[in-house]
């Protein structure tokens, strides 16, 4: 095969009209060529460029312009993240989540129950380093509502991470979490103080000990007592298996939901060294999460 060939082969337009784009062969083949090599592959490879006939030139079509400046963005843009320190990360993430909004509120709720308590702080004082405020004062000041309260003190948090419990405590928290979602409003669940203070200040293996106390108790997994209560619900199940959540319950999830793997759902939409990288990740976690 040519090396014209090889480089037209990297192109591939799929049934929509976009093209898929393996950078790593593009690149190794282009630094190579002369112009008279790049001129006899524009000349050859109608589906990228076309013959203008007035002015007699190749011009790549646009739609190809705009997908490759897309597709190699996209990529950076997942390298820089996964490359950077982790506080550093975090702290990215956590801004722009309050940028976007009440929508993007869950991903302050991920950051704040999966890391360690470390963890977190770290992404606090990473936080102070790129934006000078803090990230308590930045969630007190953009969030609005009923959620803001809550997302303060959990990312304000800073749990004890030995593993003494005290069995008094937790049928005492067990019962407080059932008399409060029995007697409140299931719609302000989120502001009760009581919730408010046992899910963002008690250690992860004392609550993972209140919810299997809850359930022993009254005979109901907590998250279905709390009903729509997403927020809430999303906090118990970040806080007590992180790992599960974010790999083997959402991909088994996403194919109940869709019908096929969410690393297949990955390969048939995401292109290239994107794609690739992408797949690599979510297998990896599917095997820890596994374990």
């Amino acid at each position: 095969m040519s090396s014209s060939d090889a480089l037209a082969k990297s192109f591939s337009v799929s049934h929509s009209g976009l093209f898929g784009v393996d950078e790593k062969s593009i690149l190794e083949i282009l630094v190579k060529w002369q112009p008279e090599h790049l001129s006899t592959f524009r000349n050859e490879t109608s589906s990228i460029f076309l013959k203008d006939e007035r002015f007699s030139f190749e011009k790549c079509e646009e739609i190809l312009l705009k997908f490759l400046k897309r597709e190699f963005k996209r990529f950076k843009d997942v390298v820089v993240q996964w490359t950077m320190h982790p506080w550093e990360r975090d702290a990215l993430k956590a801004r722009k989540a309050l940028k976007r909004g009440n929508q993007a509120y869950g991903l302050l709720i991920e950051l704040a129950c999966t890391r360690s308590s470390d963890e977190l702080l770290g992404a606090r004082r990473a936080y102070q380093s790129l934006y000078s405020e803090s990230i308590e004062e930045d969630v007190a000041c953009r969030v609005e509502g009923i959620q803001r309260q809550f997302l303060v003190a959990l990312v304000s948090s800073y749990r004890y991470e030995g593993s003494r419990m005290n069995d008094v405590a937790i049928e005492s928290d067990a019962q407080k979490l059932n008399k409060a979602i029995r007697n409140g409003d299931k719609t302000m669940l989120i502001k009760d103080e009581e919730i408010v203070r046992i899910l963002t200040t008690r250690s992860k293996p004392h609550l993972e000990a209140v919810f299997k106390c809850y359930y022993d108790d009254f005979g109901k997994d907590i998250a279905e007592d709390l009903g729509e209560e997403s927020g809430l619900k999303d906090t118990i199940y970040c806080l007590c298996a992180p790992p599960t959540y974010f790999s083997k319950d959402i991909a088994e999830e996403y194919n109940k939901q869709y019908g096929t793997p969410l690393a297949k759902k990955i390969e048939d939409v995401a292109l290239g060294n994107y794609k690739d990288f992408l797949v690599t990740l979510v297998q990896r976690a599917l095997a820890k999460g596994s374990e």
